[in-house]
């Protein structure tokens, strides 16, 4: 993950606030701003307020009780402020009950919550979170894994936005000492499987500064010898396209994609 140490930095949903801790610690950006999505004594609960602590220690803002998708919480936070939005490993919390899933997952499911999520985080960063005279960036840390691997992050957040998707990096938790991911709902620790940090902007790839340009990885052009979907292809015959194509894993991204467009009012 590239990090200037002359940016402003605002990172969302941070767990138990390990990653920002280190992110301070190793980097010391010029300024930090770390929110997490549990109210403070629900932080205290899960993991502990050892990092909350520090931070503040350190002069760092922490904001609790901060949801991306609801400026309505962001009420101690200066707005058009910031260098780059950083969210690692998001995920949408589980549900407390089936009656809470029936109720936000009706006709929807949870891949399409999840992509909402990611999509609101990018649109409000933009939009109302990083400055205009800025680097103006937003970084998604995920998973090569299920079920972040079938959220289709490089093409599917963005449609009928001014948004730019502009490439990968890869994420090692090793350049970050101290940092733990942490399960969404409960005080455990998560494998450090691989990581895939991806980058949007509100500009092109063109103004994206040096040091940046020069790690991302620039996605690759599909054809139409290839599956969207699946980012799949390009396919050497008409028989291996149609095998790829009854597979479950194409069945099953293709379902989500539907999904996706029809939520998106995209038909």
């Amino acid at each position: 993950m590239h990090i200037d140490p002359n940016w402003r930095i605002l990172t969302i949903g941070d767990g138990d606030l390990s990653f920002s801790n280190a992110l301070l610690k190793h980097y010391a950006p010029k300024q930090l701003t770390a929110t997490i999505y549990d109210p403070l004594a629900t932080l205290e609960n899960k993991y502990g307020d050892d990092f909350y602590q520090k931070l503040l220690a350190n002069n760092c803002q922490v904001l609790t009780g901060f949801d991306i998708t609801n400026p309505e919480t962001w009420s101690d936070i200066n707005r058009r402020s910031f260098d780059v939005v950083i969210f690692q490993f998001p995920l949408v919390p589980g549900f407390t009950s089936k009656t809470e899933f029936n109720d936000k997952c009706a006709g929807i499911g949870i891949n399409t919550l999840n992509r909402r999520l990611l999509r609101q985080f990018l649109i409000n960063s933009c939009q109302l979170l990083l400055d205009p005279e800025g680097s103006q960036l937003c970084y998604i840390t995920s998973k090569d894994v299920k079920p972040y691997s079938e959220w289709n992050i490089e093409h599917a957040l963005i449609l009928n936005t001014d948004i730019n998707y502009l490439g990968e990096m890869k994420f090692d938790i090793t350049n970050f000492p101290g940092y733990r991911i942490r399960n969404v709902d409960r005080d455990k620790h998560v494998k450090d499987t691989k990581g895939i940090t991806y980058v949007w902007s509100p500009r092109p790839a063109s103004q994206v500064v040096q040091g940046l340009s020069s790690q991302l990885v620039r996605p690759p052009i599909l054809g139409d010898d290839c599956c969207h979907f699946c980012q799949a292809g390009p396919f050497t015959s008409e028989q291996h396209k149609q095998a790829h194509e009854s597979s479950r894993k194409h069945l099953r991204m293709k379902e989500f994609e539907a999904q996706w467009l029809t939520d998106l009012h995209i038909v």
